[in-house]
């Protein structure tokens, strides 16, 4: 099982992530709240500004002060 750190030792499994993005667009802030009206949000950024957003195949979202290219190399080195 390869985890991912998305941050202030905050992990998450690569095999469930199903997209990572940035966080600025406004699609993507529509679906940030869309999961915290659905109690699926996971704010996993420790007081930070949110610059990436990860969404999981169970369909949380989790918000990330990592940059998404920066997750996006974790989770190829853990292939």
């Amino acid at each position: 099982m390869k985890i991912i750190n998305l941050g202030f030792d905050n992990l998450v499994v690569a095999a469930r992530i199903v997209t990572v993005t940035n966080a600025g667009a406004a699609p993507m802030k529509r679906l940030r709240e869309q999961a915290r009206k659905a109690e699926r949000l996971v704010d996993a950024t420790s007081g930070r500004r949110t610059r990436s957003i990860v969404v999981t195949d169970s369909g949380h979202v989790i918000l990330s002060s990592v940059q998404a290219q920066t997750l996006m190399q974790r989770i190829e080195e853990a292939k």
